[in-house]
């Protein structure tokens, strides 16, 4: 059976990555990974994360991944006991040295797809060094997985849904050189997400269109692939993995939850596409879609957000009534019924539903002003200062 893996900033995309469905969930710590500029897990926080992976028998994977000067060495052979203590299940690195760190310290390690391994002879070595898994450059086609997968012993990761870079495997310069940040060490500002206009010395504006829509033309669509999970499957590949350790909580549960349903189709015998699957993750930040290379070269530009849904902080949890399934609600906005919220909380993770019914005093009502509690009914358990959205369509 394929893995599902999926990413996790914080505790409540934790949460939400497992109640959704994935079978494990990759995460960063402060000062190592790849995503510097977002909410990162601590070292303290890391034995509560594996406490909650493992026991819900998920896995939980470190990213480790970023370029690692000396200094960098030093600090992660610092925190390499903690990490061995607390169980994690594996490092995701791209640099040797922090291989050899992991090796020593018995610490299963996957090859991250900064390392842009790209041939069956690559991973050959690598399982010579010890690597249990790798994360298969994005430039590949499918038949090429095909064929690295046919010639290896090691596990094969691949990316299935997310934003794709313009540059190879994530190796750019662009923010280095214009802000002082490196994409190479988990700093990257996204200067090719905006839209560019060229201005020669007398004034001269030109803006740089790749066609009358679409001027984004460093920013490629986001990697949508659900449509081909049997191609995928039959391919040979072990994980299935979902980028995104920048998005929220809410991002997560949709993802990983259409990614569930659709891999629980094929493996269930009943392979059946369903176009539910597409309009769910539409409602959630994208860029577009697009199939990367994984069967023809991408050539799709983007805008920055084509997401058919925004969401509103509305409110927050008072209480939870167990045995009624409700949840008090303190509104700062309006509500009602066959509205679709989401409920986002540390341990509750991201739980987005409709409002079938709401009561105020024990009477059923429709609809409901801001500033005033309303009881909900909830299809899961929420917990008492959870936030509350509204799921509203965008404009």
């Amino acid at each position: 059976m394929v893995e599902l893996l999926s990413p996790a900033r914080d505790f409540p995309a934790l949460n939400a990555a497992i109640s959704n469905g994935a079978d494990s969930v990759y995460v960063g710590i402060e000062g190592c990974n790849m995503r510097a500029n977002v909410k990162n897990f601590t070292i303290h926080d890391l034995k509560e994360a594996v406490e909650i992976c493992h026991n819900a028998d998920k896995k939980i994977y470190l990213c480790t991944n970023t370029i690692m000067k000396n200094k960098d060495i030093y600090s992660l052979k610092k925190i390499i006991p903690t990490i061995y203590h607390y169980e994690v299940d594996a490092l995701i690195i791209s640099d040797l040295g922090a291989l050899n760190i992991a090796r020593e310290n018995d610490i299963e390690a996957h090859m991250s797809i900064q390392a842009n391994v790209s041939n069956f002879e690559s991973l050959n070595l690598l399982e010579e060094l010890g690597v249990k898994r790798v994360v298969l450059s994005r430039e590949l086609s499918l038949e090429e997985i095909r064929e690295i997968k046919e010639n290896t012993n090691l596990e094969i990761e691949t990316f299935i849904h997310g934003a794709m870079c313009v540059a190879v495997s994530g190796r750019c310069f662009l923010s280095s050189h214009l802000y002082g940040k490196s994409a190479n060490c988990g700093e990257c500002l996204q200067p090719c997400r905006k839209e560019w206009k060229l201005t020669s010395e007398d004034g001269d504006e030109f803006k740089l269109l790749q066609n009358e829509n679409e001027s984004h033309i460093l920013s490629p669509k986001d990697l949508c692939t659900i449509e081909h999970i049997p191609e995928l499957i039959e391919a040979g590949i072990d994980a299935f993995k979902i980028e995104g350790r920048a998005r929220p909580a809410d991002y997560v549960a949709t993802v990983t939850k259409a990614y569930r349903e659709a891999i629980t189709s094929y493996e269930s015998g009943s392979w059946k596409f369903d176009e539910n699957w597409i309009e769910e993750l539409k409602k959630v930040f994208n860029r577009g879609f697009d199939t990367g290379f994984y069967f023809k070269t991408p050539y799709k530009t983007s805008q920055y957000n084509e997401s058919t849904h925004v969401k509103k902080d509305i409110g927050s949890v008072v209480n939870y009534y167990k045995n009624v399934s409700a949840a008090e609600i303190r509104l700062w906005d309006d509500l009602k019924v066959g509205d679709e919220i989401i409920i986002e909380g540390k341990t509750t993770g991201s739980l987005i539903q409709k409002v079938e019914s709401m009561q105020i005093d024990g009477k059923d009502i429709t609809e409901v002003q801001k500033g005033q509690n309303v009881g909900i009914k909830i299809d899961d358990k929420v917990r008492p200062n959870d936030l509350v959205y509204k799921r509203i369509k965008r404009q």
